[in-house]
């Protein structure tokens, strides 16, 4: 073979006949040469080796790699003189080398021919095999990350994606082994690979179906295989076809993802054979459907009437029931005469339930369902169930901060108002006393049966600490307990349990003007106190602290009386006067019209201050002293005038000495 024929042949795409897998193209092609033109020594034929014998050959047949060299390709001269020398001679007379030159070239010339002849009638057959209009079967060879290589008896393996041959779980539905069918598909190609597709072959087969459903307008099975953008792709008998999201109910699902590998009757509304496109639709059947259904539905539809229904959907404030092409709304409070948090906590979707008929709006399709209407109303007739002071039992269902909530029957519940819960005060949550699901015991207080309400009590059923209060603690009695809490307007005491007793401010000190219980006394300090005042009814006790010491205001108002002169200290002063201590504990007003000299000149008290006051007032029911200076100094201008007026001894003063004492006298006030 020259040069020039190695070149053509190499062009003809010989590099690529060997692939993996089963026999090679090349060795196809020499059996179909070995047919044609058997070879011979003496006859015109042509040898074809392997790269494992190419090598240690001598002979003058040509030899076809798997893929020649750039330097082969490019420069065909010395390829045809490397195939016309002969290796085993370093030197050829002219004569010699001209007659084996031309016996060697009609041989090769001949091989040449008979090798371009069967290639170019195996290459027509390969490419009429995989014509773009004809299913073929094909081999899986192997799977990639993301094709499928099938041998379809070509020269080359064929390739199509992996996404052909999933399933709806995303797992391949051939292995290597599997016979397959296939089509040769458009578009480009990866280098030395007919491109193939395995929907299009599964098209040619479920077409006839498709559109048989088309034309007649007929429903056909599809499974959902994946969710993309728009819609799914189901599959229908082999062939792909495209379902939008708008089509796939009467209502948006959110959830598409969920449908996967469902089978779904849908109908064909769209198709294009040229291209291998189908759209279906599921809501057109379902509107068909519905509107059967809603026919007969509105023939036996009228307000009072009871029908089944199928729970169709769930939301926060009721349920829809499915009545058979028309849906109506059961709100939760038509649900159950008792209390419901949610609907699922009666009904789930797919449910068969009966309702009643509430309201019925022709207008606007709508439907008022009831379901707790198909039973007598439980409290028509709880008053005489239930009257007051009965003991019953019940189940928490709820607990709130004022209270908790009591089931007693299915649609009757009563409250336990925190109030009523214990004979104590000091309980701060119904929590710390009853949980959801406990079991209790209680009291009825009241019955209102237009309102629906009924209020229970559980302290009732212990008797009340409060009756015997008067003959535990009577009054004048000392107790002693703990101080529990502190307010601006005094102190709690515990005394026993469940019993508190307030100690008001004004109680603390008989001494002590006190203005917050903290001055006196702390959280937690054990004090002894006397029982001043019982209100049972009012679950009230008064204390006082200040009780267990005498009282100086008593002992004070005992041993003064008007016209007393004392000594005080202002202590404060105010707008219209200012208060003075005249005793331990004991304090006096000094009015400012009262606060002058014996001249009648004011005088300016000051916190401090120390002065001889006059009584001019007592109230011992108010604990109120008046005090005055003016009459201090009235009362001494009264002595000395009522002594001067004395008779005067031979050994008294001459009356020019009275008159200058009385100067120096004035002076010094």
């Amino acid at each position: 073979m020259d040069a020039g024929s190695l070149y053509n042949v190499r062009q003809l795409g010989l590099s690529k006949l060997t692939r993996q897998g089963g026999p090679t193209t090349t060795k196809r092609l020499v059996q179909q040469s070995a047919k044609q033109a058997p070879a011979s020594r003496h006859q015109r034929g042509i040898t074809l080796f392997d790269e494992t014998t190419a090598h240690n050959s001598e002979s003058n047949s040509a030899v076809v790699t798997e893929e020649p060299t750039t330097e082969q390709q490019h420069q065909p001269e010395q390829i045809q003189a490397a195939a016309s020398t002969d290796h085993s001679t370093e030197t050829h007379p002219d004569s010699a080398a001209d007659s084996a030159s031309e016996s060697a070239s009609d041989e090769k010339n001949a091989a040449t021919e008979d090798f371009a002849s069967v290639l170019e009638n195996f290459t027509t057959e390969a490419e009429e095999a995989v014509s773009e209009d004809r299913v073929i079967k094909g081999t899986v060879l192997k799977l990639t990350g993301t094709h499928v290589v099938v041998d379809i008896g070509a020269k080359s393996e064929g390739m199509l994606p992996l996404a052909e041959v999933l399933d709806h779980e995303g797992k391949p539905k051939f292995k290597p082994g599997d016979e397959i069918d296939v089509m040769r598909d458009k578009g480009p190609a990866e280098e030395g690979y007919i491109n193939l597709s395995h929907q299009k072959a599964q098209r040619i087969h479920a077409w006839e179906e498709i559109e048989k459903a088309y034309t007649e307008k007929k429903p056909i099975k599809a499974v959902v295989i994946d969710r993309i953008k728009g819609g799914l792709t189901v599959d229908i008998l082999g062939a792909h076809a495209f379902l939008p999201g708008s089509q796939v109910d009467l209502r948006p699902i959110r959830n598409l993802d969920g449908m996967k590998g469902q089978t779904l009757e849908v109908a064909v509304i769209k198709m294009n054979k040229k291209r291998g496109n189908i759209v279906v639709s599921r809501k057109d059947l379902l509107e068909g459907e519905q509107n059967e259904k809603r026919s007969k539905t509105l023939e036996h539809l009228e307000e009072g009437s009871v029908l089944t229904g199928v729970v169709k959907n769930l939301t926060e404030y009721g349920a829809f029931v499915d009545l058979g092409g028309l849906d109506g709304l059961l709100h939760i409070t038509d649900m159950s005469w008792g209390r419901l948090t949610h609907p699922k906590d009666l009904v789930n979707v797919g449910d068969q339930i009966q309702v009643k008929v509430l309201k019925y709006d022709k207008d606007k399709q709508r439907v008022s369902l009831g379901f707790k209407q198909l039973t007598p109303d439980p409290w028509l007739d709880a008053e005489h169930r239930y009257p007051e002071g009965a003991h019953v039992a019940g189940r928490v269902i709820s607990v709130t901060d004022y209270g908790a909530f009591v089931e007693l029957e299915q649609g009757i519940e009563g409250l336990v108002h925190v109030s009523e819960m214990t004979w104590s005060k000091r309980m701060k949550h119904p929590s710390k006393l009853v949980n959801v699901g406990d079991q209790v015991e209680c009291v009825v207080l009241n019955v209102n049966p237009t309102e629906r309400r009924i209020s229970l009590g559980m302290r009732q059923l212990a008797a009340n600490p409060w009756d015997s209060l008067h003959e535990k603690f009577p009054v004048g009695m000392t107790v002693e307990g703990r101080v529990r809490n502190l307010t601006d307007f005094g102190a709690f005491i515990e005394i026993e349990d469940g019993i508190d007793g307030l100690v008001h401010v004004s109680n603390l000190s008989w001494t002590k003007r006190v203005k917050h219980p903290s001055e006196v006394l702390k959280k937690g300090d054990r004090v002894k106190a006397v029982v001043l005042a019982i209100e049972p009814d009012k679950r009230r006790l008064s204390l006082g602290v200040k009780q267990l010491q005498p009282d100086v205001w008593e002992s004070f108002f005992q041993t003064h009386h008007i016209g007393d002169v004392v000594h005080g200290k202002v202590l404060r002063v105010a707008a219209f006067g200012a208060f003075v201590e005249i005793a331990e504990g004991v304090e006096g007003l000094c009015h400012k019209s009262e606060a002058a000299d014996e001249n009648g000149q004011p005088l300016h008290l000051e916190p401090g201050l120390e002065h001889d006051f006059k009584i001019i007032k007592m109230n011992p029911e108010e604990k109120k002293v008046g005090l005055s200076i003016r009459a201090v100094g009235e009362e001494a201008s009264r002595s000395e005038v009522e002594a001067y007026k004395q008779p005067v001894s031979s050994t008294s003063s001459t009356i020019g000495e009275l008159i200058s004492w009385k100067r120096a006298s004035n002076e010094n006030n």
